[in-house]
């Protein structure tokens, strides 16, 4: 399986605009520059230069975007003007760029750039500024990624509706120390954007008719059509990228059952870190069953640890629930690509639990209270299982997860010793993690037999672990399960799920009936978690609240 990076990338993104916010310290006023200028040329193929600025800029069309400016004088010294009494060490690690976009007049998104975007010269010496920030394909540069930010995650696919506009780009030099410190206008310049009209199959938007042989009782229940056409339409025109399915369970029948992009009820899904949920479930079977102990089980109770490299006394005390809560304490963090303990690390090396048990501990973690989101902890969670279950973990979780649930057709990943990845990436259909969802909604109950027991539900959808990511406040993480509150119509919706990689997710809510999949597979595409959100809290809620 390929590495799930996405949340790396996520985290990347939104640590450079972290310190966000637009100043009103600046004493120069929008209106008296105009010095910064728009190209279409592809920068790779050749200079950039006065002959070839663009006035306009076709937002599908075109390929390519670049912005250039002038400073007069090195961007240092406009840092050097706000502290005067900093080295210029300290200046470029507490500031940069700031900058502003600005569509038909209105700020919609306001950039500090991260400290270490660029490279020391470009603060230091250049005057001339050349920025690509559309490209004909990704590259790693931070103009690229800024631009990411203001489409996909700050509204600029929102404002930029049919019709033309126009964009605004300003430049100010900012300081962040206690307080955030932004200097006078450097650069700013307009272009007419273009956004024509996206045509779609008319067929698509309306709400698809569930087939037959679906495996569940069909709802009679009502919701709103047009909510969910007008996400339909969306989803045709490409604003939420790469959505394959769409199935909502209200009450244990099935409400809503949509597909996009080729994809059928029948096609298998690659959820990527969804599949780490499932290392949860089956471990609970597992306890359930008595071939483990319980989850306050110790890491030294199946493995010598001895034998492995960077041996303490701390990784002694590594539980099992440290592991299924993502704070074991492992020097291991997929969200940092610094981190010796990532997963694309892992993947890389011919033997992934021996490469995970030979990670050092972190000598500042508190194990089961500090989380890191550390994938090989949970694929140690499936060899576990593996080495304690009757005929090992494949065959165990088909006779006592996918068979009780009727589910023959899926795919797991392995490992290099033939062990199913519990890391991630097993492949079901959509409507197939429906029932997945809701044998947690059933609280492990499903067809009158007790899959799961209610204890270990109740302990799998809590909030065990605090964590803070992207900003969500109340996000907590229970034993591979997420938790957090949806907010529509100024009420709160508290709900346990699963995520992975490319916007795939199984909601469980806690308070309303409804178990909510959604397939998609825009991998590594920056903003689709937060797509996902806008689909939840613009659409889908407000469909089923209000019929």
């Amino acid at each position: 399986m390929k590495p799930n990076y996405l949340f790396t990338l996520i985290c990347c993104l939104l640590l450079s605009c972290k310190n966000s916010g637009q100043s009103k310290s600046s004493n120069t006023s929008s209106n008296e520059i105009e010095n910064l200028f728009y190209s279409t040329v592809d920068f790779t193929k050749g200079k950039i230069t006065r002959e070839n600025y663009s006035k306009k800029f076709n937002l599908y069309k075109d390929t390519s975007l670049s912005i250039v400016f002038n400073l007069d004088k090195p961007l240092i010294q406009s840092l050097q003007e706000l502290a005067p009494t900093l080295s210029e060490e300290e200046l470029l690690s507490k500031g940069n760029f700031q900058f502003t976009y600005i569509v038909d007049g209105k700020i919609i998104y306001v950039e500090n750039l991260n400290t270490g975007a660029g490279p020391k010269t470009r603060k230091t010496e250049k005057l001339r500024q050349v920025i690509p920030l559309v490209t004909p394909e990704r590259i790693g540069f931070w103009g690229w990624f800024m631009w990411q930010r203001f489409m996909k995650l700050n509204g600029g696919q929102d404002v930029f509706t049919e019709g033309n506009h126009t964009l605004s780009i300003e430049v100010r030099p900012y300081l962040k120390e206690e307080v955030l410190k932004v200097g006078p206008l450097l650069a700013k310049g307009n272009i007419a954007v273009e956004v024509p009209k996206i045509y779609i199959d008319e067929n698509l938007v309306p709400v698809q008719k569930i087939q037959p042989n679906s495996g569940w009782e069909i709802s009679k229940d009502n919701f709103d059509d047009n909510k969910i056409e007008a996400l339909n339409r969306k989803i045709v025109e490409g604003r939420f990228e790469d959505i394959n399915g769409i199935v909502v369970i209200k009450d244990g029948k099935l409400l809503i059952e949509e597909y996009f992009n080729d994809a059928t009820r029948d096609h298998l899904h690659n959820p990527r870190s969804v599949g780490k949920s499932f290392a949860s479930t089956i471990m609970g079977i597992a306890i359930k069953e008595k071939f483990i102990k319980n989850e306050n089980a110790l890491l030294k109770d199946f493995y010598d640890l001895r034998l492995y490299k960077n041996y303490s006394t701390k990784k002694d005390a590594v539980t099992l629930k440290s592991l299924l809560t993502m704070s074991s304490g492992f020097l291991g963090d997929d969200w940092d690509d610094e981190s010796p303990g990532t997963e694309d690390k892992m993947q890389s090396t011919d033997n992934w639990v021996k490469f995970t048990l030979d990670l050092p501990m972190h000598k500042d973690k508190i194990i089961g209270k500090d989380y890191n989101y550390f994938t090989a902890g949970s694929n140690l969670l499936g060899d576990i299982i593996h080495k304690s279950v009757p005929d090992g973990l494949v065959s165990y979780a088909d006779k006592k997860l996918f068979k009780p649930l009727d589910i023959t057709n899926y795919k797991w990943f392995y490992t290099p010793q033939n062990v199913a990845y519990t890391g991630g990436g097993i492949e079901l259909r959509a409507i197939d993690f429906a029932k997945y969802g809701q044998l947690y909604k059933n609280k492990g109950l499903w067809n009158g037999k007790q899959i799961l027991t209610e204890e270990w539900v109740e302990k799998s959808l809590a909030k065990q672990v605090s964590q803070d990511y992207g900003g969500i406040e109340g996000l907590h993480y229970g034993y591979l399960f997420w938790n957090r509150v949806y907010t529509v119509n100024d009420k709160d919706y508290e709900v346990s799920f699963a995520t992975g990689n490319g916007g795939n997710k199984i909601f469980i809510f806690k308070d309303i009936p409804f178990v909510i999949v959604i397939t998609a597979s825009a991998y590594g595409k920056p903003g689709t978690h937060r797509n996902i959100d806008k689909m939840m809290i613009d659409y889908i809620l407000p469909a089923l609240l209000n019929p």
